[in-house]
């Protein structure tokens, strides 16, 4: 069945998120995520898009774009292969990393832009990684409080800002509060996408259920092709992550993702 063309944005504004395929883990380490920005910032550059807002989670990615000087699709596209090829290069790995499309919701009134900045920094919050949205290292939410210099060059804050005063500090202030608001925000995705990460001592009893009597600890000595075909069970676990399998089963996170 053909896929059926984005409608564009009138202002120019989108709420994307890419996925990671069977929802992979996309970011292994501090490493990973600088590097994902390092290229959102190349291309922010090179098509003079904004950017308003992102989240880097461990399988997903949400940003809060509006087009540059080409096409929103083209210019994810770039972001996803330059991305790509750097991932599969240092995981000596091969194929797709990301889902094959994006999903984007446009954002056409000034209210949702609002509501978009505050569900991106309150991911981490409403997953149970953090108490707060500054504690989340790996979204704008310190670039808007000032609590980071990291990646000031790809954040548009301005922008956001002054909807909600013209002196900065006490739009800084203003907004600060507006972005921490409990609320039932919903916006692109579902909410059971980004559940509560498990604890080993949550995740280990999944794992070994997967593993039809052959104990956690045995795993590692496995003959290379039974234990490929354990771990390949494994990593179809949708509520444990790679990096955590690959700690509770004493291998390296190499070998796990290679599979």
């Amino acid at each position: 069945m053909p896929r059926v063309a984005r409608v564009k944005s009138t202002s120019g504004m989108y709420h994307i998120m890419l996925r990671g395929a069977n929802k992979q883990e996309i970011f292994h380490d501090d490493e990973d995520c600088v590097k994902f920005l390092d290229t959102l910032e190349k291309y922010k550059k090179m098509t003079k898009m904004n950017v308003y807002a992102w989240c880097l989670m461990d399988n997903h990615v949400h940003l809060l774009l509006k087009e540059g000087e080409e096409d929103i699709s083209i210019t994810m596209k770039r972001i996803g292969v330059s991305f790509v090829m750097y991932y599969n290069f240092k995981y000596l790995t091969t194929g797709h990393l990301f889902q094959d499309r994006f999903k984007s919701e446009n954002v056409e009134t000034t209210r949702y832009l609002l509501t978009v900045v505050r569900y991106i920094h309150q991911n981490p919050v409403k997953a149970g990684m953090v108490s707060r949205a500054d504690e989340w290292r790996w979204s704008s939410c310190q670039g808007y409080y000032r609590q980071s210099n990291q990646a000031m060059n790809l954040l548009d804050d301005h922008v956001i800002l002054e909807y909600f005063a013209p002196d900065r500090r006490v739009a800084i202030h203003r907004f600060k509060q507006y972005n921490e608001l409990v609320n039932d925000d919903k916006c692109l995705g579902n909410r059971d996408d980004e559940r509560r990460r498990l604890s080993d001592e949550e995740a280990r009893p999944i794992i070994k259920e997967m593993l039809d009597g052959i104990e956690i600890a045995q795993v590692k000595s496995l003959p290379k092709l039974q234990r490929t075909k354990v771990l390949q069970k494994i990593k179809r676990i949708e509520v444990v992550s790679q990096r955590q399998a690959a700690r509770i089963l004493g291998i390296s996170t190499n070998l796990i993702y290679k599979i």
